[in-house]
């Protein structure tokens, strides 16, 4: 339903606080679960990438779309809420959650948010149609720490690296992939 009322060109501003798990069912696979994860009605890991809400929010042009993660950026997240709340029109933040259901130690949940970003897993961005031509701008960096490193430390991808070492390579691969292609369609829009 966000999706709609995105749409509807309304003056909303929506919070997503995005675990990658649906977390209220006890750590569920859902769309927003990426591959490779093991979760509930995953047990070998997810087999597709995970749906990209800010690439279709994006979509529409006349939305503005921030994705943050406190812990890689503190100032990038703020600046997102301020721009969302004084933007006439719909607003979409897509805010990086650590949970439970990840299997990492919750007091290393920030630590994890920087690698997900410095490893590309998490782009931080900001699309402000205001900005006219150039709506898109990235607040991080080209990814320069292997996936592996952050993958490595969760328990959702370590299940498949020490329950089958081949899959794992696979993954890491798929991974590696995934955050090429992504962003790739982000560099497109940037244009």
């Amino acid at each position: 339903k966000d999706v709609h009322v995105l749409a509807s060109g309304e003056d909303v501003n929506i919070l997503v606080l995005d675990t990658e798990v649906y977390s209220n069912t006890g750590g569920q696979a859902s769309k927003a679960t990426p591959r490779g994860a093991v979760a509930k009605f995953a047990a070998k890991g997810k087999e597709k990438a995970k749906k990209d809400l800010a690439a279709i929010a994006m979509q529409y042009g006349h939305v503005y779309v921030a994705t943050v993660a406190m812990g890689a950026n503190d100032r990038q997240t703020i600046r997102a809420f301020i721009e969302a709340e004084s933007y006439d029109g719909p607003s979409l933040i897509i805010a990086y959650c650590h949970c439970i259901a990840h299997g990492i130690p919750m007091e290393r949940g920030l630590e994890q948010q920087r690698l997900a970003v410095a490893t590309g897993h998490w782009p931080l961005l900001r699309y402000d149609p205001r900005r006219g031509e150039k709506p898109l701008q990235f607040d991080s960096k080209e990814p320069g720490i292997p996936i592996a490193e952050y993958l490595g430390r969760e328990g959702r991808y370590t299940a498949v690296r020490n329950g089958n070492p081949e899959a794992w390579q696979q993954l890491l691969a798929r991974a590696e992939q995934d955050v090429e292609f992504r962003l790739a369609k982000y560099r497109a829009l940037e244009r």
